[in-house]
């Protein structure tokens, strides 16, 4: 790991990722986490104010990055509820966690990043429970050509800067081909932000 991304990196991403339009979409899918719960990618734990505390069991908070799970910890601390938060130093490709184990996934702004999307998603399916659900919301390809052309153009420059991040993704696709079925799926581009980066796709998924 270089010196951008073990000191620049975090915070960049931190910053980022909590914008205001952001914050609007992880508050549209994160309070209806229920029962058992593991986060991919709880970064600087960004999402663990928009919990309902009063439906959950336990949350497993899983990030690979060691300079995220000091923020994220602190940011646990902050909350009345931070003992049933176990967090899990590992990357998604493979989930410490027993088969049919989780009632729900979280998955907000880190399918962009993951190295593995693939297997990261097939373990989602291995830990959940049967008629367990994953709620995500993502940034990524845009549906417009002109829009999309330039995110491929910048791709490639944009990646090193911003931890990895992918900005041609297809959540939606990323989540059918790992065999869920969508329910309840929304779309739109952010306002106040560039529409290579904005358009978002949220909603939940059930594993077919």
């Amino acid at each position: 790991m270089g010196l951008w991304d073990k000191f620049v990196v975090p915070p960049l991403i931190s910053c980022a990722c909590a914008t205001k339009p952001i914050m609007k979409q992880r508050e549209k899918v994160v309070p209806l986490a229920t029962g058992t719960v593991l986060e991919l990618g709880c970064g600087s734990g960004t999402n663990f104010g928009f919990y309902d505390a009063s439906k959950l069991e336990k949350l497993y908070a899983l990030e690979p990055s060691p300079e995220m799970i000091v923020r994220a910890r602190k940011a646990a601390s902050e909350l009345g509820w931070a003992d049933r938060i176990e967090f899990l130093e590992t990357g998604a490709e493979d989930v410490p966690l027993p088969d049919n184990s989780i009632d729900t996934v979280v998955i907000t702004f880190v399918l962009c990043t993951i190295p593995d999307w693939a297997g990261s998603l097939a373990e989602v399916r291995r830990v959940l429970k049967p008629g367990g659900k994953v709620l995500f919301s993502e940034h990524g390809l845009a549906p417009d050509q002109g829009v999309a052309k330039w995110q491929r153009r910048v791709e490639r420059f944009w990646k090193p800067l911003a931890g990895g991040c992918h900005l041609t993704r297809d959540a939606k696709a990323m989540l059918a081909d790992a065999g869920f079925v969508m329910e309840d799926v929304h779309t739109m581009y952010l306002p106040s932000t560039p529409k290579i980066a904005g358009y978002v796709s949220w909603g939940q998924a059930r594993a077919a």
